[in-house]
């Protein structure tokens, strides 16, 4: 994504990232161990695009969140964990859905299991006209995932419908895949995915997920190639996340790949959301793809430090002054 000197051209009058999806409150089991055999949870909150809306703003830039809610106390917690940090939550409530919820599980064997309760939620529910009139248009960036295109038809429609507002007025868009097969199934979210990354200006995936996309299930394409195919799909930019071993970045034509900044793993939920967030940042104040990769990098890093999905997430100043604790990565799988 070329956003160097958005604000002084194209972008001039415009400001901050838009996102739009669905955010839960969040039951995290204390200890390890399944659900079914533990005493006490803690409540919290969390999804995808929230996620990346408070990395942003704790990385400087102005972010609006947009989203549906119950009429419940679920929701208002949900509003009040955004807006504490810095970003600003249009929501819509919904008085006959409730607030989506989901569970988080560390097993025995070191995996992160996520458990979700959210058919028929009201994020689920969420529409064309939840998105406030010119507020896309007066942004700088609109930023997507898979999960609100395989949340339900309203809410593919959603995305559809602000791919459009943001076209219409030049308005740059990222997309994550993020592809979660609870969902949504693999040819269905192809699909979807798909239609969205042809309009973006930059994508992110997983190694799995950019295959997805691609539909080359079974090509042994290096993480290079596949990064350089997946940017042909969009408009010449794509990043290809790969957790403990990196990632990789085309950038128009060239390549770019960055090792992972070693930590000892806590919690793996929402680092990836930390690691697009600060390329975002990075992209937006004006840095290449080297540095854009390089904080990426250490903000994901940095998001595995504490439980949960988004306390620690860095500060810009927080990034390259090094990490607490740092070790080999000892498990960064979440089953989901």
């Amino acid at each position: 994504m070329s956003t160097e000197g958005a604000g002084r051209s194209e972008g001039a009058g415009r400001s901050g990232v838009v996102t739009l999806g669905e955010t839960m409150v969040l039951l995290v089991g204390h200890g390890a161990g399944s659900v079914s055999d533990l005493d006490a949870m803690r409540v919290d909150t969390g999804g995808a695009e929230s996620n990346t809306a408070i990395a942003l703003a704790r990385l400087g830039v102005p972010v609006t969140w947009v989203g549906r809610v119950g009429a419940d106390p679920a929701g208002d917690r949900v509003l009040r964990d955004i807006r504490g940090e810095g970003v600003t939550a249009t929501a819509t409530t919904d008085p006959d859905r409730s607030t989506g919820l989901m569970m988080k599980e560390r097993l025995a064997d070191g995996r992160t299991r996520v458990t979700y309760h959210r058919r028929g939620s009201a994020g689920s529910a969420l529409r064309p006209a939840d998105v406030p009139a010119s507020l896309i248009e007066r942004s700088l960036l609109l930023h997507l995932t898979g999960i609100t295109s395989a949340l339900s038809d309203s809410a593919h429609e959603t995305v559809l419908d602000a791919l459009a507002r943001a076209e219409s007025a030049g308005v740059r868009v990222s997309f994550d895949v993020n592809h979660r097969p609870k969902l949504i199934d693999a040819a269905r979210g192809r699909a979807r995915y798909q239609e969205v990354a042809r309009r973006s200006s930059i994508v992110f995936a997983g190694d799995d997920e950019a295959r997805l996309v691609l539909d080359r299930p079974e090509r042994p394409d290096d993480e290079e190639d596949l990064a350089l195919r997946l940017a042909d799909l969009a408009h010449g930019r794509a990043v290809v996340k790969l957790g403990s071993r990196g990632a990789v970045a085309a950038v128009d034509g060239r390549v770019f790949r960055r090792a992972a900044t070693p930590v000892r793993v806590v919690d793996p939920v929402g680092a990836g959301d930390a690691f697009v967030a600060a390329f975002l940042a990075a992209r937006l104040a004006g840095e290449g793809p080297v540095t854009a990769l390089d904080l990426a990098a250490e903000a994901g890093a940095l998001a595995c430090t504490v439980d949960g999905d988004w306390h620690s997430l860095p500060t810009r100043a927080a990034l390259g002054g090094g990490l607490p604790g740092t070790d080999d990565a000892v498990h960064d799988r979440v089953d989901r």
